[in-house]
């Protein structure tokens, strides 16, 4: 006798169609109004029906890798090869977390998404290609903290409401094909943190090295002024 198959619960359904809205985002099927739109509508809704009209208009989700396919090697350099030129990437934090460490590869385009969750993204590993990376960041009660190198052009700005939106100052270098790190977003009672660490530098070590840096600013400054 066939067991029946186990029901979706209306949470796990509307878990899926917030990734599926942020997906459609990220490859810029929605425009940011229609996006925050359908976010509300699918967070409010009470009914699958609700859920599913979401989704209507847009393409169905690709059909996972078959068990062969990941088996053979030539699939997985395929696969590897594909990511590493991915046009768009989407993190999404939903009420838990999602973190990127180490030597991994951004998207060109890259969406962040946190609701009452964390993100946290760490560049000082990653080697970015020439020209633009971007990352897009839509906080709701929850935060995202961005960690770059010393000497890596980032330019940045948001919009917060009841939040905050930081960023640390840095020298940028001149030179025209320097990659260029273009971070913006909107956060609702929720933050955006990017700062600037030497790899391997701890938040407690950031703060003393500036300090330190201060210091020398500063003493550097008085000894100018006694050879006036």
């Amino acid at each position: 006798m066939d067991r029946p198959l186990p029901q979706i619960t209306l949470k796990e359904r509307r878990d899926r169609t917030v990734a599926q809205l942020c997906e459609a985002f990220a490859q810029d099927r929605l425009e940011l109004a229609e996006f925050e739109s359908r976010l509300d509508v699918a967070h409010r809704a009470a009914t699958a029906g609700e859920l599913d009209a979401l989704l209507a208009d847009l393409p169905a989700p690709a059909a996972p890798a078959s068990p062969d396919a990941a088996s053979d090697p030539r699939a997985r350099t395929a696969s590897a090869m594909r990511e590493a030129i991915r046009e768009s990437r989407t993190f999404l934090a939903f009420m838990g977390g999602v973190e990127r460490r180490g030597n991994w590869a951004p998207a060109r385009k890259n969406l962040v998404i946190a609701i009452m969750g964390g993100a946290d993204l760490d560049f000082r590993e990653v080697t970015l290609p020439p020209g633009e990376t971007e990352v897009y960041i839509f906080a709701m009660m929850g935060g995202v903290d961005i960690v770059v190198p010393p000497g890596l052009n980032v330019d940045a700005s948001g919009i917060a409401i009841m939040g905050g939106f930081a960023h640390a100052s840095a020298r940028h270098t001149a030179d025209p094909n320097a990659p260029i790190l273009r971070i913006n977003g909107f956060c609702f009672m929720g933050g955006v943190d990017i700062s600037i660490r030497h790899r391997g530098e701890t938040p407690k070590d950031a703060r003393v090295r500036e300090r330190e840096e201060r210091h020398r600013l500063r003493d550097e400054q008085r000894r100018l002024r006694g050879r006036e």
